[in-house]
């Protein structure tokens, strides 16, 4: 049986119905992996969403030895949320055994595998490149703030990448799901 399960609610009641909908099905979680210790679930009332569709939110975290997994459902129903956050929890955990229990079993070495691996051909059969692209631009100095202008300019929704001239590093500017920006910014390791 699954250590703990851990149901959590912002900005909403949390019913006796609801947490025990939760609780039942979150449970059957380690059907598909025995190792879980804790599944917290956290559901929320998210009022400032873009859309009615997006208010209700279901987030999913499983701890266990060596491993955390982590999904996140949004719908304008909280157990539409839910089981949504579920079964993409299901795949992960199923993504997960896949890569650290199954083995091959017919005693192949790894790079026999690899070598049996499909790789992209033309329509002529030649061999395609595993890069199809390259692009090269100029990057221009620019603060964080002349980022995201320069990114509302430009109509790039998802990222943009730029010189911070504040900092000397490049960067990367992008939009986040509640509208705000995020930053990221690289340090060799």
């Amino acid at each position: 049986m699954t250590e703990k399960i851990e149901t959590v609610a912002r900005n909403m009641r949390l019913t006796d119905n609801v947490r025990e909908y939760v609780e039942k099905k979150a449970s059957k979680l380690e059907r598909y992996l025995q190792e879980i210790d804790e599944v917290r679930v956290e559901l929320s009332h998210v009022k400032s969403a873009r859309s009615a569709q997006d208010r209700q939110v279901a987030q999913i975290t499983v701890h266990g030895k060596g491993f955390i997994l982590r999904t996140e459902e949004r719908a304008d129903d909280i157990h539409a949320a839910f089981d949504a956050a579920l079964d993409k929890m299901q795949r992960q955990v199923d993504r997960y055994k896949g890569k650290h229990y199954r083995g091959r079993g017919d005693g192949r070495t790894a790079a026999e595998v690899a070598g049996e691996e499909e790789l992209p051909l033309d329509e002529t059969g030649e061999l395609l490149p595993l890069i199809g692209r390259r692009k090269k631009f100029i990057i221009l100095p620019m603060t964080e703030d002349e980022a995201v202008e320069q990114m509302r300019l430009l109509g790039h929704d998802n990222f943009f990448i730029f010189f911070n001239a504040d900092q000397n590093s490049i960067q990367v500017l992008y939009r986040r799901r509640n509208g705000t920006y995020g930053l990221i910014e690289p340090v060799i390791g």
